[in-house]
């Protein structure tokens, strides 16, 4: 062979070795990555080929599938009160991608999670066309129902989150207002327009507010603050006299804060009556005898300062609530009123209820029950699993005694059921630089216990801001307590 040849030859070898390598390295190196890009439509042509899996509430299935018809995506999502159980489910578009549950859980749903594999290949050889796994929520419908309705009766922006404080089980989570996913479950221009104009929205129909919001909790943080103070030590006898005076002056500062209840009520008031009507003053000092290292202690040992509540699954994704660091005196007593730079979630507000019921035990919440494969079977199964033990089982409860008293004979009347044991603590919450200029926000924290020990935790939260409503009648107690009320009711007479 002469030169020349020689070196086509070498080349064209080069070319054919560089052509190998290659497609090795596409085949086995970045096949994951290939397999699962946004831009790659083989990835949802086999999402949407074959009908998915069910999300189950209450032994429904809340979900099913349709031809969409004219498409190589052949199959696209169905939804069942689809605006009621949105933040449950979140949405599987085939324009849009897809959120929450059917996100998180779409190699199951979709039949093709590793564990299934044994599935496919007996389909295969059977001929049947490919099965997608059941994802099995701890939701009760009949409490969902309850929490939905009662924020769209009052055609209020908010949301209701109730727990099972023994094990961590979410048994509503609410958001309001609402979509309903099936309106942009497809791929057209049309469903795609839908979902943008559901992104302007000004009511935010999108959010999460139950877990992707965080909002100042006002008067229901007061719990903690109670279950702090009687930790450390700061109070011993919840009857006794506090000493604060009210109206109290901040720390540091020529401001004086009152309480709706008057000074003659609130004045150097026992923490028990200051649960009971309210009063900020004893909170205040509260907080500031507890200080700010320990108030902050207590908050995280309930959840604050954590980015994610997740389950052994991963399926329960919550925003950061947040009780700040390096707080001044002042700032440190706006905190134990649920003020100041003080941030919570519904959810974690819930959870904080939920461990004064479990004796001061904070459960980790979860939403997902089991993952069920075509045949039925377990795949995955959650067990309860403990978060931490926030306060003692003394002091758990004597803050259930203050808030049992409260509902009895305080401003959680409207959230008390016959027969049942129920505890309360309402809350209004001020925004904003001038709060004047802002309405409030409502909030009610309720807890309702049987006499065979089954119980539940709620928490309603409320922005009026599209509400017509005067400022005045803006109250955790008149508007939230009463849809607490019926989702514990809707939970325990089932």
């Amino acid at each position: 062979m002469n030169k020349p040849l020689r070196r086509i030859a070498i080349f064209c070898g080069l070319l054919m070795l560089a052509l190998l390598i290659r497609a090795n390295w596409l085949q086995y190196m970045k096949a994951d990555d290939l397999a699962t890009d946004d831009n790659n439509r083989r990835v949802l042509i086999n999402q949407y080929s074959v009908p998915r899996g069910d999300i189950i509430v209450g032994a429904r299935s809340i979900t099913g599938s349709a031809e969409s018809g004219g498409s190589d995506l052949k199959y696209e999502r169905t939804y069942k009160n689809g605006p009621m159980y949105a933040p449950v489910t979140g949405y599987a578009s085939q324009a849009m991608g897809m959120t929450f549950l059917e996100g998180i859980y779409d190699s199951v749903l979709s039949g093709q999670d590793d564990r299934l594999a044994f599935e496919r290949f007996t389909d295969v050889v059977t001929g049947k066309q490919r099965r997608g796994g059941d994802v099995i929520t701890t939701i009760d419908p009949k409490a969902q129902e309850a929490g939905y309705k009662g924020l769209t009766k009052l055609d209020a922006r908010g949301s209701v989150v109730a727990l099972d404080p023994k094990t961590g089980k979410v048994l509503a989570l609410v958001s309001t207002p609402s979509y309903d996913p099936a309106k942009f479950a497809g791929n057209s221009l049309k469903e795609s327009d839908r979902f943008k104009a559901l992104g302007a929205d000004k009511g935010k129909p999108l959010a999460n507010r139950a877990l992707r919001e965080t909002f100042p909790p006002g008067s229901t943080f007061k719990i903690l603050t109670a279950a702090a103070a009687l930790e450390h030590g700061v109070v011993t006898d919840v009857d006794a006299a506090s000493g604060a005076p009210s109206p109290y002056p901040l720390p540091q500062s020529t401001n004086k804060i009152g309480s709706e209840a008057g000074d003659g009520v609130c004045n150097k008031a026992s923490l028990k009556t200051a649960m009971q009507y309210s009063c900020n003053n004893v909170f205040l000092d509260a907080a500031v005898k507890v200080g700010a290292d320990k108030m902050r202690e207590t908050a995280e040992k309930f959840g604050f300062n954590e980015d994610v509540y997740s389950s052994d699954f991963g399926d329960l994704r919550a925003s950061k609530s947040l009780y700040p660091g390096d707080l001044d005196k002042p700032g440190t007593a706006l905190t134990g009123m649920g003020q100041g730079s003080l941030t919570s979630t519904p959810l974690q507000m819930a959870m904080i209820t939920a461990a004064m019921v479990n004796d001061g035990k904070v459960m980790q919440p979860y939403i997902v029950d089991q993952l069920r494969s075509p045949d039925l079977s377990a795949l995955e199964e959650h067990k309860p699993e403990v978060m931490s033990q926030a306060v003692s089982q003394s002091t758990a409860e004597k803050v259930r005694e203050m808030m049992e008293h409260t509902a009895k004979e305080g401003s959680a009347r409207r959230a008390l059921i016959e027969g049942v044991t129920v505890g309360g603590k309402t809350g209004t919450a001020q925004r904003g630089v001038d709060v004047r200029e802002q309405v409030p926000y409502g909030w009610f924290v309720s807890y309702g216990m049987k006499d065979d020990g089954e119980s539940v935790a709620v928490a309603v939260f409320i922005d009026p801001t599209a509400m017509d409503i005067s400022r005045e009648d803006i109250s955790g107690g008149s508007l939230a307590a009463p849809i607490a009320r019926d989702v514990m009711k809707a939970v325990l007479d089932n």
